[in-house]
């Protein structure tokens, strides 16, 4: 097999999420260290838009978006883990386009 590369275009609905980093352990507004297997409730995710389908009319690449991390489907593409998920399982969408906010600023 050769080296050739093969661009990941995502169909439908579909939307491809990197989840940031800073993901992991976090600290709380006192300076406490909130390890990541700690869980109080679930807790939604922030993630990057890598690829969206060709159905997709909220987001674009680009956009920060705030999602569930169950139920989501997982894919490793070069070392690199992403998420895959329908466009309706996104909850928020922080995006530098603003049309209908909410006020509120990452």
């Amino acid at each position: 097999m050769s080296d050739s590369k093969l661009e990941i275009q995502m169909l439908h609905d579909r939307v491809m999420v990197r989840v940031s980093p800073e993901e992991g352990e976090r600290r709380s507004s006192g300076g406490i260290l909130i390890p990541a297997t700690a869980q109080v409730a679930k807790r939604l995710t922030w993630g990057d838009v890598c690829g969206v389908g060709s159905h997709v009319r909220a987001v674009s690449v680009g956009d920060r978006v705030l999602f569930s991390a169950d139920d989501q489907f997982e894919v490793e593409v070069k070392g690199q883990a992403y998420l895959v998920m329908r466009e309706r399982d996104l909850h928020a969408v922080a995006s530098e386009r603003p049309e209908h906010g909410t006020g509120l600023y990452l």
